[in-house]
């Protein structure tokens, strides 16, 4: 079994909504004029290390780029890098515990000045800095050194085999920051790199000309990219906040924006805003899944932020695996998925739903059993001993706060699990916000997804690539958002379990797929089943829109939405 075979298992990419391109023309750099995005979740950084908010990604991908991307097929391609190094090509070692990367020749920063291989060194030891907070920590997981070999060459040493070796550097999540800019944004100064984390110098189609935090983005051609004639627009808005419905208008109706990202939509609303014919749905399946994360830890506001980060104090009823079960068992996600996204959507009890080598036949949670859910409560000792409606035990009610972003099909998924919850003798409290709020990455702010001052909260994501390991090690011990990471961190809802550990450890060694497969399974399960800290909801297609005069758009499930930008062109009538 080759190391390339063992990475490229099986990808199904299931085109819903097809939508055909004409051919792209060659020409000037700029020559299409204005491009408009639209994202209903603005943007607020543009430095993905600081937030692990989609939003934040996909836009800070048209400036920052990695050495390598995966293309619409899970496939690895290069990108900065002159080829992806396998054990075939001599660029994977033998023995697994190196990977040696080559930059193409000529690369130039925005400013003009070269890419060499002392910016990748550096940006690993930014991520990697161990006083600082870095949101994509697991894409370094197990890197040991580097080695520049000169300007164009570098080699990464592993503590161990890695049969996978393309976390750090591959994809929207782990781009090459410049050395020279962020000198002095290291560690705990980190977040307060203003100037850095907004404007930042890449080497991307685009160069941010003025950015508004949660507002919009405006960008012009990079004249210094790689490609003769790329971009082919001279000018780029990005604009940020309302909600799915108004941008999905904007694009298919009123012809105001080019594109617009996760239309989260009910299936027929979406068919209506089609009818306006200036734009069309387009939608694949990858690994995003809607799901709930139950907070192991007691979020109550007379704790301190550093308890209330941490498993040193318990949830006072969550932490008992019989009322997570009960709570999963209440809720019915066939239901969910007709009313939220129709064909767009797959009722699932996994965290990982693709490639199908990786995705756990567990099916369990997919029977709704309000009634089952109740007895498992009072068997747990969980009775409504003051005729209020709601359980208690010991003095402690169930009461909650439910929280998730604002859009329309998750307030609805909101009503109608409340409503569930409700039945099995939970007292809920529902609060949406803003999703640039929520998915932002202000350190400051009590109402970011990773902060998690909720009991249980609801979103969606995914991982790059068709390998699920860096994305499973999210859920390590010890990488949950703290104080003293200023935040950053993957594990949101504070699992901890050595045994889940040391079959992360497993996996990062094993290079036999189907094993690696066998692995990710059990980790999966281990998450949504054994401890079912976190409840899967939906496997959801992604949906986006395109105007019918944009070109060369080709939509990618497995990195960002925006990662062929510089082929996008203006068809002309």
């Amino acid at each position: 079994m080759t190391l390339k075979s063992t990475l490229l298992g099986a990808v199904a990419l299931t085109a819903l909504v097809p939508m055909a391109f004409a051919a792209g023309h060659e020409g000037e750099r700029g020559r299409d004029g204005q491009l408009n995005i639209i994202y209903w979740q603005a943007p607020s950084i543009l430095n993905p290390y600081l937030s692990g908010g989609t939003k934040d990604l996909e836009s800070s991908s048209l400036v920052l780029e990695p050495l390598g991307r995966y293309d619409e097929t899970g496939a690895l391609v290069p990108f900065l890098a002159s080829e992806i190094p396998t054990v075939e090509n001599g660029g994977v070692s033998e023995d697994l515990k190196s990977i040696t990367w080559k930059l193409k020749e000529g690369l130039l920063w925005s400013d003009g000045s070269p890419v060499t291989t002392a910016d990748v060194k550096f940006t690993a030891e930014y991520c990697m800095h161990p006083e600082g907070g870095c949101a994509q920590a697991s894409k370094f997981d197990d890197l040991e050194s580097m080695d520049v070999i000169d300007d164009l060459t570098i080699k990464v040493n592993f503590s161990v085999p890695k049969p996978n070796p393309y976390g750090p550097f591959m994809g929207a999540q782990a781009p090459i920051l410049q050395a020279a800019q962020f000198a002095e944004c290291l560690g705990a100064k980190a977040p307060e790199c203003t100037e850095a984390n907004f404007n930042p110098i890449g080497t991307g189609p685009f160069v941010v000309t003025d950015f508004r935090p949660n507002d919009v983005i405006t960008m012009e051609a990079n004249q210094n990219f790689r490609e003769a004639g790329k971009p082919a627009f001279a000018s780029l808005t990005f604009k940020g906040g309302g909600d799915a419905a108004a941008a999905g208008r904007a694009v298919m109706e009123t012809g105001e924006f080019d594109y617009a990202w996760n239309m989260q939509l009910a299936p027929d609303v979406l068919a209506k805003m089609a009818e306006g014919g200036k734009g069309v749905p387009i939608s694949a399946f990858g690994t995003l899944v809607e799901r709930i994360e139950i907070n192991l830890t007691n979020p109550s506001p007379d704790l301190p932020p550093e308890t209330r980060a941490t498993v040193a104090e318990p949830h006072p009823f969550l932490s008992e695996f019989n009322v997570r079960k009960a709570l999963s068992m209440a809720i019915d996600r066939e239901l969910l998925t007709e009313v939220g996204y129709g064909q767009a959507g797959r009722a699932t009890c996994n965290i990982v739903p693709a490639p199908a080598l990786y995705a756990s036949d567990n099916t369990e949670c997919l029977t709704q059993d309000i009634e089952g859910a109740k007895a498992l409560l009072e068997e747990a000792g969980w009775t409504d001993t003051d005729g209020d409606g709601v359980r208690d035990k010991d003095g402690v009610k169930m009461s909650m706060l439910y929280q998730t972003s604002t859009n329309a099909v998750r307030q609805d998924f909101q009503a109608l699990i409340k409503d569930w919850w409700e039945q099995i003798g939970f007292e809920v409290e529902l609060r949406n916000l803003d999703g640039s709020v929520f998915f932002g990455g202000d350190p400051g702010s009590p109402d970011t997804f990773q902060k998690f001052y909720a009991d249980v909260e609801m979103y969606a994501n995914n991982f790059d690539g068709t390998d699920p390991e860096a994305y499973l090690a999210q859920r390590r011990c010890g990488g949950e958002p703290k104080p003293s990471s200023q935040w950053q961190g993957e594990n949101i809802n504070r699992f901890c379990d050595p045994a889940y550990d040391a079959l992360l450890d497993e996996m990062a060694q094993t290079g036999e797929l189907e094993k690696r497969g066998e692995i990710a399974k059990k980790l999966n399960d281990m998450l949504t089943k054994e401890s079912m800290s976190m409840l899967p909801l939906v496997d959801r297609g992604r949906v986006s829109a395109a105007s019918t005069t944009l070109g060369g758009v080709v939509l990618n499930v497995w990195d960002s939405e925006l990662w062929n930008v510089a082929d996008w062109y203006r068809i002309k009538e």
